[in-house]
């Protein structure tokens, strides 16, 4: 498939695909006849990973390390492991603060509803 569908299916820019493919986070892409990009099926399962990394906050050159190491083969898979590993502690340490962001807005609301309703009693 081409780089417009590539897009279309994955929610990508065609800039992002190519600037991910400069650095190397989308490796080996093969080319037509036409020297045009194509993309297949594992093109999609990779880039729908990078992505999914991408949305829980990985930064892009963790996502790199990550993509290096995958290209050297399964040697490498305990150096994957301990790269999402951190990321995961990194992730829960942000669900952890974000809950008490909720917890304590959420005690604000009861706050103003008890003031509401107090102030429709008087």
């Amino acid at each position: 498939m081409n780089i417009q569908r590539f897009s279309a299916l994955t929610g990508i820019s065609a800039h992002t695909i190519r600037y991910y493919e400069k650095i190397g986070v989308l490796k080996h892409v093969t080319r037509n006849a036409s020297g045009h990009r194509s993309f297949n099926s594992k093109d999609i399962d990779w880039i729908s990973f990078v992505k999914r990394l991408k949305d829980m906050g990985m930064p892009l050159d963790a996502i790199k390390r990550y993509a290096d190491l995958r290209e050297k083969g399964d040697v490498t898979a305990q150096l994957r492991k301990q790269l999402l590993e951190e990321h995961v502690a990194v992730l829960e340490e942000k669900i952890e603060l974000e809950s008490l962001h909720l917890m304590k807005i959420k005690e604000k609301i009861i706050h103003y509803e008890e003031v509401i309703e107090s102030q429709l009693k008087a």
